[in-house]
């Protein structure tokens, strides 16, 4: 997994690009990166409830500042 993917995820869910972010959801090695993605294309374009969608969104905004700390300080460590 590289820290590109969450750039890229973050970068494409702050501006709207969910066709960057349907690719990236397909193309990712982080499986949970792609199910948040997943979650949130789908609220997104099916869901009436925009509390449904918003709470999709933030669960994928928080998955990403997770795991960039994560894998960062992973990093770090092999250092």
């Amino acid at each position: 997994m590289d820290i590109p993917d969450y750039d890229k995820a973050l970068y494409y869910t702050m501006w709207g690009q969910w066709d960057d972010l349907l690719v990236l959801m397909v193309r990712t090695k982080d499986d949970i990166l792609s199910k948040k993605i997943q979650h949130f294309l789908h609220s997104f374009n099916f869901s009436l409830d925009e509390s449904t969608i918003i709470q999709s969104h933030d669960n994928l905004l928080y998955y990403i500042d997770h795991a960039m700390k994560n894998t960062i300080s992973d990093s770090a460590v092999k250092m």
